[in-house]
């Protein structure tokens, strides 16, 4: 079984956001921050992953991300802001 992750990237501090769901966190965001996924987070320059968890099952991430896609925005900053008050860029913790 294919295990898979939701995250938010951003372009800056309680700027624009996306949520997304992949089975391959690393080559996803890498995508984002070298502006190869055409849409909302190229536009916006969502270049920075703020958060992210893991799922063991793909099916479970994607359940995750459309329930999540009908949040409302401050419920999604709100949930960045728990474990990453400071909205760094996670890419070199997924890289280590």
């Amino acid at each position: 079984m294919k295990s898979g992750c939701v995250y938010l990237m951003a372009n800056h501090r309680r700027g624009e956001t996306y949520l997304g769901v992949t089975s391959n966190l690393r080559h996803r965001t890498w995508q984002h921050r070298n502006g190869v996924v055409e849409g909302h987070s190229k536009v916006k320059g969502c270049k920075l992953l703020v958060w992210y968890e893991y799922f063991d099952n793909l099916q479970d991430a994607r359940a995750c991300e459309y329930r999540m896609k009908k949040w409302h925005r401050a419920w999604k900053l709100r949930l960045i802001e728990e474990r990453n008050p400071e909205w760094r860029d996670l890419y070199a913790e997924i890289c280590a």
